[in-house]
């Protein structure tokens, strides 16, 4: 089956399609991971967008339920270089092939992914639009040009959940990882009690609260437009702000209901909480080139000097220099190129962080950021 990636700029590539058959359209980026492709489909933040893998082989190891980041992939459309015709792993249930078309994502693979994703880094993140549809590739860029634009639309009312919940997942007796002793150590030093968290959801992922779970909390999950007000009457130990897709910036509810928040609870954001949160400080936000996406990105502890090979995934980042002088402080700076990657206001207890330490996929780097937000919750401050 032909298909045909058309960029708005007027780039076309021809492949071969796989997954659903049809058009589809969104913002084209790529992501540097190795592994873990499921959770990237999976991953809410990427409503709206055309992923491409910098890997060439993608497939292998299928598809299984335990590897969902949410309740269903969110990606607009995939693009990578070769499905694999084998699957082959234990916990496979499914190939991605099968997957895709069961969610109605169109793919396209056999294409020069390495071209394309040099294409973006030099012209920046391009609409684009997958067609399985015999047709003219210069109406195609067309289409591209013409599709909506992710600056200013509010994405984050497309994935959060349409009412509060409940998450709990039992803390097994062992983990398999060394950060089972650690955890172990928590719980026991705080003699099981469990300190209730407020979620709010601007696209979670399930590894997140899973994470949370896992620290000693007690986790309830609200929509993104709860107030205020009405989180506070839940009565939380802390609060904490998700990852989710788009502009921040076109969320002005979410920014004011955050600054209504500081100083009233301890607070913990994460990608795209970090950006709602720096922006409900008063600082500004901007739009990178080609986004952060991998799992590869070197990022320093300005206070350790220590660093950390993380998770990302985002397009927009908060501009440092518009920080209020005074009151906040930048906590870490991404080594490629120079952008915050973490703050922390300086009297109150609130913190946030560009990337994502809950590892999925990704490396354990960054898990001390869920002590540091326990050890806050308990003290109900920085000293």
């Amino acid at each position: 089956m032909k298909a045909y990636l058309a960029l708005e700029d007027g780039l076309v590539f021809e492949g071969e399609g796989f997954g659903a058959v049809g058009e589809t359209a969104g913002e084209v980026v790529f992501n540097t991971s190795l592994i873990g492709y499921q959770e990237i489909l999976t991953d809410p933040s990427y409503k709206g967008q055309l992923v491409t893998m910098t890997y060439p082989h993608i497939g292998n190891y299928g598809i299984n339920q335990a590897d969902e980041e949410s309740a269903k992939p969110h990606v607009s459309g995939f693009i990578i270089k070769e499905l694999s015709p084998i699957v082959s792993n234990w916990r496979s249930e499914k190939t991605l092939d099968v997957y895709l078309k069961e969610h109605r994502i169109v793919g396209i693979q056999g294409i020069d992914t390495r071209k394309l994703v040099k294409h973006l880094r030099d012209a920046g993140a391009k609409k684009g639009i997958i067609s399985t549809q015999a047709g003219d590739p210069k109406k195609l860029v067309q289409k591209a040009k013409d599709s909506e634009d992710i600056v200013g639309v509010d994405m984050v009312k497309r994935v959060t959940c349409a009412k509060p919940y409940e998450f709990k997942e039992s803390i097994p007796a062992e983990f398999d990882w060394p950060i089972g002793n650690r955890l172990k150590i928590c719980n026991e030093k705080s003699q099981g009690k469990r300190l209730s968290v407020v979620c709010i959801d601007g696209g979670i992922k399930f590894n997140i609260l899973r994470k949370l779970n896992q620290h000693g909390f007690q986790v309830k999950v609200v929509p993104a437009s709860t107030s205020a007000q009405d989180i506070l009457a839940a009565k939380p130990d802390g609060i904490f702000l998700s990852n989710g897709p788009g502009d921040p910036e076109a969320v002005p509810y979410l920014i004011e209901t955050v600054r209504q928040l500081i100083g009233q609870k301890p607070i913990f954001g994460i990608c795209l909480g970090h950006q709602i949160l720096g922006l409900a400080l008063g600082a500004k936000s901007f739009k990178l080139k080609f986004g952060h996406r991998g799992g590869n990105h070197p990022v320093m502890d300005l206070k350790t000097k220590r660093i950390e090979i993380t998770s990302q995934n985002h397009g927009f980042a908060i501009d440092e220099k518009t920080l209020p002088e005074g009151e906040v402080e930048a906590t870490h700076i991404n080594l490629n190129d120079k952008t915050l990657e973490g703050l922390k206001h300086k009297k109150h207890p609130v913190f946030s962080v560009q990337y994502h330490p809950e590892n999925s996929p990704g490396p354990h780097d960054s898990d001390y950021l869920f002590y540091r937000f326990r050890a806050m919750v308990e003290k109900g401050t920085w000293s």
